[in-house]
């Protein structure tokens, strides 16, 4: 019998707020013009996370994306490119899993920088084969996503901070499996109910002083209005933007794909190259 924690200890949870930081002013960043059969889209680089700008600079100089497709795009999510293995791809090829032979540390500037509409960000492999995040050396998307009302995010909110607390519950569970067996055997609810109780305590302990996940208000303006995907958040590094041409982008979300998200047609980059500041 799995032990439930209730809505009611959850509520009353003690967390630190997230300091609410503004953005970086983004005047200077570096900017590359992505030519597609569809039309032009331009992308500004964070000078934050400087491994990925320099890789995506270097891999734009060496004609590395030219050639390749948008081979995943998925409507009020994003577009993703950047697959090597793309350039000389037949139509019902499977796609995603091709790479320049490296990976990126991960860089996390959260919560300044986020999956807002537009945002550049660097495509991964999952957690379990790749529990440090970090990031394909080629490989990336821009964000599309959707438009969240305020409830819908502060559900999210406490959802994450529900999950914090979970897990350090679950493993303590698990400690006492056997305990837990046995008082079910014996009908003894009065014991279950007390060592649920100590087990809470002591999860609650485990999180005491953490930071509750909230978004800030740069956040909550953005997914209100312009919208994004606030559940790509610290799990993908974002590097950039999309400074002109978020209309190419959502010709591009817009386009039939098949049954793995590849386009029907293909969307194809014909070149890339940096601009000048």
């Amino acid at each position: 019998m799995r032990v439930k924690i209730s809505i009611f200890v959850l509520l009353v949870l003690a967390f630190t707020i997230i300091s609410c930081k503004s953005a970086p002013k983004n005047d200077d960043m570096t900017r590359i013009k992505i030519e597609t059969n569809k039309g032009d889209i331009i992308v500004g680089l964070y000078d934050d996370t400087p491994k990925h700008k320099a890789n995506f600079l270097k891999l734009v100089k060496d004609g590395t994306y030219e050639g390749t497709l948008f081979h995943r795009v998925i409507n009020e999510f994003m577009i993703q490119a950047g697959d090597p293995d793309s350039k000389t791809a037949s139509k019902d090829q499977q796609l995603g899993s091709g790479d320049v032979g490296y990976t990126i540390p991960a860089e996390f500037v959260y919560p300044e920088r986020f999956h807002k509409r537009g945002a550049l960000a660097a495509a991964r492999q999952g957690d379990q084969v790749n529990p440090k995040k970090e990031s394909s050396g080629c490989q990336f998307y821009i964000v599309t996503g959707k438009v969240y009302n305020d409830s819908t995010l502060v559900n999210f909110e406490k959802r994450k901070n529900y999950n914090a607390l979970e897990a350090p519950f679950r493993q303590l569970v698990m400690q006492h499996v056997d305990e837990i067996r046995d008082m079910q055997k014996k009908g003894d609810t009065k014991g279950l109910q007390e060592l649920e109780q100590k087990l809470l305590a002591q999860a609650q302990e485990k999180v005491k002083g953490e930071a509750e996940f909230k978004f800030t208000p740069a956040q909550v303006e953005a997914y209100t209005t312009i919208g994004g995907t606030p559940h790509l958040d610290g799990e993908y590094t974002v590097f950039g933007e999309v400074v002109e041409g978020m209309d190419v982008v959502d010709l591009i979300q817009q386009v039939a794909t098949n049954e793995a998200d590849r386009p029907i047609d293909d969307v194809v980059i014909k070149k890339m190259t940096v601009l000048d500041n």
